[in-house]
């Protein structure tokens, strides 16, 4: 069994996990909603649309942070403005948002003679190198993710199932959906340093959407998204380790993984059930087609 403890006895892999752990709980509040609501694109367009901030942080010699926060800000209110256009769908709006601020990221780094700009560390992040600080802020991040989900949880829930059934029970189906943003905004930002942008969305969709053939309720899919993926977590360090192979990489192809494993298990489950107990599942066929109509019958 040394070899599945063996790479957590090391202080950088530790704090790793446990990164890994907090930011699975934060993504499973916030991707659920993702999941339930169809909106894997906007998740990917915002976790892009960070670049610009993060780019000027770097070249001013600032907080990486701080610049993702405020390029975070810019494109919620920004896929806010844009879904109030009656003549302009959703999804238009928020591709030339991903377009045009992954463009002007791409444009502030070139300009820049030294490439200050790491973008290898931005789009596929580090999680070997978290920090005890950067726990901390992972902490305040899920308590205020948590809050926010509890808090908007009943508007959120109208919201992803009836708009119209929302705006009747006086719920604001506008502001619930900035807040949403807001809260997917906070998913991003607080995990794209663990494993990147082009990586967050494994840990933002795939446990959730692992989970929702299992959960019978909303609370349930988070529950079991944030402990999937926090067995992608140490699946994936333990598998890098010992295969030398990128760690954030690893944990999200991990995840991706379950999330096929969970439904193709369900899947199964659901032919089971529909197959009569003791009966071949051959016998099943021949029943169903001698009670088909053929074509020619009346």
């Amino acid at each position: 069994m040394e070899w599945l403890t063996a790479p957590f006895e090391v202080a950088f892999v530790q704090r790793a996990l446990w990164a890994g752990i907090l930011v699975s709980a934060i993504c499973a509040l916030a991707g659920t909603w993702v999941v339930l609501r169809g909106m894997a694109f906007l998740g990917d367009a915002m976790s892009h649309g960070l670049l610009p901030g993060v780019a000027v942080a770097s070249l001013l010699g600032g907080n990486l942070l701080v610049g993702a926060v405020v390029s975070a800000a810019v494109m919620t209110a920004g896929v806010t403005a844009l879904g109030r256009t009656p003549r302009l769908s959703q999804d238009t709006g928020i591709g030339l948002l991903f377009v045009g601020m992954l463009s002007l990221g791409v444009i502030i780094v070139s300009r820049s003679q030294s490439f200050a700009v790491d973008l290898t560390g931005f789009l596929f992040g580090d999680v070997l190198a978290v920090r005890e600080s950067d726990l901390t802020l992972l902490g305040v991040a899920l308590l205020l993710a948590l809050g926010v989900s509890v808090l908007g949880h009943r508007a959120f829930l109208a919201l992803a199932f009836d708009e119209r059934k929302a705006r009747t029970l006086g719920l604001r189906p506008r502001l619930a959906h900035a807040v949403l943003l807001g809260l997917l905004a906070l998913a991003i930002v607080a995990s794209f340093h663990i494993v990147g942008t082009l990586l967050v969305l494994g840990l933002l969709i795939a446990p959730p959407a692992a989970a929702l053939p299992w959960a019978r309720s909303v609370s349930g899919v988070m529950a079991l998204a944030a402990v999937l993926g926090a067995a992608a977590t140490f699946g994936g360090l333990l598998l890098s380790w010992h295969l030398s192979t990128a760690a954030g990489a690893t944990v999200s192809a991990l995840a991706v993984g379950l999330f096929f494993l969970s439904h193709l298990a369900s899947g199964l489950r659901h032919r089971r059930r529909a197959r009569p107990v003791g009966v071949p599942a051959r016998a099943v066929t021949s029943a169903r087609s001698a009670t088909t109509p053929r074509p020619n019958e009346t």
